[in-house]
């Protein structure tokens, strides 16, 4: 009898580890190309920004009796001592728009971080604090998003005083209803999983349960919305500028710069065009990054 040979088991591969959440999240995220290029953006504003005072190749507030509306380089007339022009008063255009995303950036961020966290707060302590006390947080959350946001940021400014740190805080009361509301709502979603339910078992105290249970599972509808925010306050904050009851002269601020030039839209139209320019570039990357966002963090649209 011919001996046969024992078969040889087969070698199974051993199973790839799952990517990282960070990974798992970029590669999700870098598909959007216009979410990336949002982002890119913003990272040039943000350097931009933080390297102003060694970028801008003069100062936002020097202004030179000599250089009243010079135009940008490639007109006639304009050099590369003021790449982009001057305005009414012979200040650098450039030098105003670079420091003008310091103070853009910091207002948006500012303002999104306060109504962020006044927001998060109100709306775990309406979603686990039923009855009265979330009928009165969402009533007057209700009554808030009822009236035009510009309208009534225009009312707060005018009772607070006209300045920049007023300007901020009237757009923070206006974005806080859209947080209190997300995050209410995922609250009353999450707490009736079992993963709280096992938490209340293991005698988990109720801020435990809001801050360290829930509020992470909470996070990406919220970091979302933040996102989207900045781009909300930029353009309110800018609108408040522009109407004087924002940041005052000689700041650097998009809307201010706006307001100055408003009576030369006409005949220097880099004075109007510039600013402008700036406020829909930065909102757009927001709104790009934002979306992106969403399409990384939502487990349904991954689906």
């Amino acid at each position: 009898m011919t001996a046969h040979p024992l078969p040889t088991p087969a070698v199974t591969a051993p199973a790839a580890a799952p990517p990282s959440p960070v990974l798992e999240f970029w590669l999700d995220f870098r598909k959007n190309s216009g979410a990336v290029a949002g982002l890119v953006l913003i990272t040039v504003l943000i350097l931009l920004a933080l390297s102003a005072h060694l970028v801008a190749p003069h100062s936002p507030v020097l202004t030179n009796d000599t250089a009243f509306l010079r135009p940008p380089f490639w007109q006639q007339g304009g050099s590369l001592t003021y790449p982009l022009g001057t305005d009414a008063i012979g200040r650098d255009i450039l030098s105003r728009l670079i420091h003008g995303a310091r103070l853009s950036l910091l207002i948006g961020i500012a303002v999104v971080s306060l109504s962020v966290i006044a927001g998060t707060i109100l709306g775990l302590v309406a979603g686990f604090f039923r009855g009265v006390t979330e009928v009165a947080i969402m009533r007057l959350m209700d009554i808030t998003l009822t009236l035009p946001s510009l309208l009534l940021a225009i009312v707060i400014v005018a009772i607070l005083g006209p300045g920049l740190m007023n300007a901020m805080l009237a757009v923070a009361i206006v974005l806080l209803p859209h947080y209190v509301r997300i995050a209410r709502a995922a609250v009353i979603s999450e707490v009736s999983k079992d993963y709280v339910t096992a938490a209340k078992v293991a005698g988990a105290g109720r801020l435990r349960l809001m801050f360290k249970e829930v509020l992470p599972n909470c996070a990406a509808p919220l970091i979302v919305q933040a996102t989207l925010g900045i781009s909300t306050a930029i353009l309110d904050a800018a609108a408040l500028g522009f109407l004087g009851l924002g940041a005052q002269p000689p700041s650097p601020e998009w809307g201010t710069m706006l307001a100055d030039a408003r009576e030369f839209v006409l005949r220097a139209w880099w004075v109007v065009t510039l600013p402008g320019l700036a406020i829909l570039l930065t909102v757009l990357a927001f709104n790009l990054l934002g979306d992106g966002l969403r399409d990384a963090l939502d487990p349904k649209l991954k689906r």
